[in-house]
């Protein structure tokens, strides 16, 4: 099956076809490193990664590109409030530049603990004030800028189909406005210079033919995007958050110099949820992947979780699923482990496969196939190979798992031997009275098909 992927512009899946075969180029909204990733933002990470792993799976050789958000992503979308980074160092004690490092570091750690393959190019807002700069020229040249007293702003009545990402309600938004415009001629109007205020020290601050100050939030993904992959390229993700403001603002500026909508195709992952509401920074404690370490887990878990709902359906979050996706993914390594070596993918089930994540990276459904597999009469040499095959997707580093010698003590082991000779006997009760008394012991055993397993109990 040709790979298929929705796209959030036309509403549509369509046939995805690279602009410059066989390169694919691929932009990811990245962090903004004020603080910690938790986990609702890692499922978008997760979400692109399982899509770039589908690309090189169909073939493509990626040009993965990522940003790094170090400067005005200011607190509320509307280009009011303070700079999140300036807020973070407030919080911290530290410099906004050592908390950006510190973070960044953070979530490059994240990725690995998640198996994510990393970006071809990281590429830090602080490290393209040019590039923004002659970007802003290039749509003040062509007419689409104003001046207010605290910066240079994008005019969006100037361009029709302004929002049509999110297919905004433009008049319905400006007649129902609440808030103070301001100095804004319209609501949906959007800062690409913020000036730096008199009243204020600011630590990170540009000059510029405008004056002193730093650049908006929207205008580095759209200067930098276009650095490395050009004016059109093939794909853009991001998070749902970035349907309404952030991604229509990018698409409007490159429309004003370039006269592109950036992109091919646009992606979005949705929200992560903990109790149906949304996962958030705002909302102060939040779930992180050191969390999980914290209390054993392991994050290739949250990994496997992520896997079991459509990226563009929410996902509800709790300790029980998790501890359920634990368990199938113990598993399915354990599986794997018991077939021994690898022989050749059964070709049957490795295009069963590619037909589940070529529609739209249908994850449930190629879980369900890998289910199909691993009871199947193949044999175990088939069964391996194409289990791995399929992990070249999943991510789960299925073939560097290797269980965890234990040593039961020997009167456990004594319990598992009386347990075994009574079931030959069909003694039902003594051989369930004896699994109690392993399981009040501190271990449990998983019959198998080559005998009994012992570990240790997980609490």
């Amino acid at each position: 099956m040709e790979l298929q992927l929705f796209d959030t512009y036309t509403r549509s899946i369509r046939k995805f076809e690279p602009l410059h075969p066989p390169e694919v180029g691929l932009y990811t909204c990245g962090p903004t490193v004020y603080d910690y990733a938790h986990l609702g933002n890692l499922r978008t990470y997760i979400f692109e990664d399982i899509l770039r792993r589908v690309l090189e799976l169909n073939g493509y050789t990626v040009k993965h590109v990522m940003n790094i958000t170090d400067v005005g992503h200011l607190v509320s979308d509307a280009d009011t409030g303070e700079d999140k980074m300036e807020k973070g160092s407030r919080r911290t004690g530290k410099t906004a530049w050592e908390i950006a490092e510190f973070y960044t570091q953070a979530f490059k750690d994240d990725l690995r603990r998640l198996n994510m393959k990393e970006p071809m190019i990281w590429c830090r807002a602080t490290d393209h004030i040019p590039e923004q700069i002659a970007l802003i020229q290039c749509i003040e040249a062509k007419g689409y800028t104003y001046r207010t007293s605290d910066g240079i702003y994008f005019d969006t009545s100037k361009l029709p189909d302004y929002g049509y990402l999110a297919r905004l309600d433009i008049e319905g938004l400006q007649a129902g406005a609440r808030v103070d415009l301001g100095e804004k001629r319209n609501v949906t109007d959007f800062s690409l210079w913020k000036f730096s205020p008199a009243n204020e020290q600011r630590q990170m601050e540009w000059d510029s033919p405008w004056g002193k100050g730093f650049p908006g939030w929207h205008i580095e993904c759209s200067a930098m995007s276009a650095k490395y992959l050009g004016q059109f390229f093939d794909i853009h993700c991001g998070g749902e958050d970035h349907i309404m403001v952030h991604h229509p603002n990018e698409i409007a500026q490159t429309q004003a110099c370039h006269g592109t909508r950036l992109a091919n195709f646009w992606m979005h992952g949705y929200f992560l949820q903990l109790d149906e509401a949304r996962m958030a920074k705002s909302a102060g404690a939040f779930l992180r992947v050191q969390t999980l370490i914290e209390r054993g887990i392991d994050p290739l878990a949250y990994r496997f979780f992520c896997l079991g709902a459509h990226y563009r359906s929410k996902l509800n979050f709790t300790w029980e699923s998790l501890q359920g996706a634990t368990t199938a993914l113990d598993r399915l390594r354990m599986a794997a482990h018991e077939w021994g070596e690898p022989g050749a993918p059964d070709e049957k089930y490795v295009g069963k496969f590619i037909e589940q994540v070529n529609d739209d990276l249908n994850m449930p459904r190629a879980l369900a196939v890998t289910w199909e597999l691993v009871k199947s009469d193949l044999p175990n040499a088939k069964k391996k190979a194409t289990l791995l095959h399929f992990d070249n997707v999943f991510g789960l580093k299925l073939a560097e798992w290797k269980p965890v010698e234990t040593v039961v003590p020997e009167a456990i082991l004594a319990l598992v031997e009386q347990r075994q000779q009574a079931r030959k006997e069909k003694r039902w009760k003594d051989a369930d009275a004896l699994r109690v008394q392993v399981h009040a012991a501190g271990y449990e055993i998983e019959d198998t098909p080559q005998g009994p397993r012992v570990r240790p109990r997980k609490v």
